[in-house]
């Protein structure tokens, strides 16, 4: 862990995969309320939303609730953190967007979402690349057993696989996968608190996808009051609100516990569809759930000793690299 002065010089949290310890289960709750609003877009996207404009969607979702971030903040990024703040608001915001809506659009809604539920795999081998950490045989196993578990939740016996539709809802897993690390990696600059960060990461996320809504999407639909609805839920709840708490659950938590709380998303999904469309869950879907619960909260435990052959991010690079950026 970074001590207090190298905290200071650094100028921003420890992001060098250094690792945090656990501070209770306040702030795994705060972090785990992001995926958990996430998960209520299912049911906000087809009872309030029009059809057919999900990329408009995702660019209400982004832009204004980064504009208001910025108005409260008044903070914008400097030097690198220009840069950084755009290669984050991409890798976070303007590619998942669109190319969950891809998937989406190809595949029956729960493929999609197990696919998504990949991202915790791809956050422990990224973790080898990015932090320098050893990879842990318990993070991978956990990792898969919340994928199962996701999958028995929300695949149906006649899904299909659409080739298109698979890789883009891996190319979503992978680049908000590469975002976390990173924004893990990187820290927070001095002076910038989570929602200033967030406004960052929403506004650049907006200016990127802005375009690529007009081309694909062409003119806005038509907003009436059940759709404002949906359109504020999406912008402030599952916008400003939520990222706000998970970058700042994605800087002071340890990567691997906050990448496993997506699992969360469809897990609301799926309970939602059951509470207000009077969707069934069986018992393979009941089985699923608890075997994605058991692995989020499994994730929140650190490896025991044996398991990932040494401590986790106490690998001798990241030993060397603890105290500087």
């Amino acid at each position: 862990m970074t001590s207090p002065t190298a905290h200071r010089h650094s100028g921003g949290t420890d992001g060098t995969g250094g690792r945090i310890p656990h501070r209770g289960a306040g702030p795994v709750l705060l972090t785990a309320l992001a995926p958990a609003v996430w998960g209520t877009f299912y049911v906000v996207t087809t009872e309030l939303l029009p059809p057919g404009h999900p990329l408009f969607a995702g660019l209400l979702r982004a832009l204004p609730a980064g504009l208001i971030a910025l108005a409260i903040t008044r903070a914008l990024p400097r030097g690198a953190w220009r840069a950084k703040a755009a290669v984050l608001g991409v890798l976070n915001i303007a590619l998942p967007f669109p190319l969950l809506a891809v998937a989406a659009e190809r595949l029956p809604g729960g493929v999609a979402a197990t696919l998504a539920a990949a991202q915790p795999l791809v956050v422990a081998l990224l973790a080898v690349v990015v932090l320098h950490e050893r990879l842990s045989a318990w993070r991978v196993g956990w990792g898969l057993a919340g994928l199962l578990g996701v999958g028995l939740v929300v695949i149906g016996p006649s899904a299909a696989l659409d080739p298109a539709g698979v890789v883009a809802g891996l190319g979503c897993a992978a680049s908000m996968a590469l975002g976390v690390t990173l924004t893990r990696r990187w820290g927070r600059p001095a002076g910038a608190g989570p929602t200033a960060f967030a406004g960052w990461q929403l506004t650049a996320g907006g200016v990127f996808l802005a375009p690529v809504v007009l081309l694909v999407e062409g003119r806005p639909p038509a907003i009436d009051a059940a759709a404002a609805l949906g359109y504020l839920w999406l912008g402030l709840a599952g916008g400003l609100l939520a990222f706000v708490l998970w970058f700042r659950g994605v800087t002071t938590l340890p990567v691997s516990s906050v990448a496993v709380l997506v699992l969360l998303s469809p897990l609301v999904a799926a309970v939602l569809g059951a509470v207000v469309l009077d969707q069934v869950l069986g018992p393979v879907q009941l089985l699923g759930f608890a075997l994605a619960l058991a692995s989020i909260v499994a994730g929140q435990r650190p490896a025991p000793p044996g398991r990932s052959g040494g401590r986790e991010g106490a690998g001798p690079r990241t030993a060397r690299l603890s105290g500087r950026r």
